[in-house]
């Protein structure tokens, strides 16, 4: 079992999507949390090689510029038709150029565009992963993980969510994220079975560990 974890504490992000869906999950537990951004922190450049070791950059540098604990997610859509991409370029592909402003709409239509060159054949396999990173002031972390399996659908559905939410399909549900409202995505059952989303599934290892 991980430290546990009390009072402020840094959420390593410049997405606002991102933040709001952590400040949700972790209302209920008393921690204040405030984001880089508010903190005027720099974002560091994520070289990691897969989606745990990127959290693990961006925590530590938040816990160590503002001693204070902090948490930072890597997360992103793996396409299996795809070979697994975008991936840990997920955010990249929605940048027109290098660290400029990110539209979703475009990195969805990159991905169709990516699928029709494959002449893969529907149903599209993809899953969300979500990395978490808790890191200390003294440079310990640890790390927990989510994921969501599910399909593809073309033309996105719904304006709910952000990212690649209108076109993913979580297995067993009629509705993409995009469809859905955080409430329910989010939602952490109370009898200790999964989550809905993947961001939320790595929350719950998190709190059993840190909460």
């Amino acid at each position: 079992m991980g430290k546990r974890l009390e009072g402020r504490l840094v959420i390593a992000t410049h997405n606002p999507g991102k933040l709001w869906e952590m400040r949700a999950l972790l209302a209920p537990h008393g921690i204040e949390a405030v984001s880089a951004a508010e903190l005027g922190l720099t974002e560091p450049a994520e070289t990691g090689g897969d989606f745990r070791q990127n959290a693990a950059l961006k925590a530590r540098a938040a816990a160590q510029s503002a001693n204070l604990p902090a948490l930072a997610d890597d997360s992103g859509l793996c396409v299996d038709a795809l070979g697994g991409a975008p991936g840990l370029h997920s955010a990249r592909w929605a940048e027109a150029t290098p660290g400029g402003p990110r539209d979703f709409a475009t990195a969805i239509e990159k991905v169709e565009a990516a699928l029709r060159k494959t002449g893969a054949a529907p149903p599209f396999r993809a899953h969300f992963t979500s990395a978490l990173a808790l890191a200390w002031p003294d440079g310990r972390t640890e790390n927990f993980e989510g994921k969501v399996f599910g399909t593809l659908v073309f033309p996105p559905r719904g304006g709910l969510g952000f990212g690649y939410d209108p076109i993913f399909l979580p297995d067993g549900f009629t509705r993409t994220f995009g469809e859905m409202l955080m409430d329910e995505k989010q939602a952490i059952p109370a009898d200790g079975s999964p989550a809905l989303s993947h961001r939320a599934r790595a929350f719950q290892a998190f709190a059993r560990a840190c909460l």
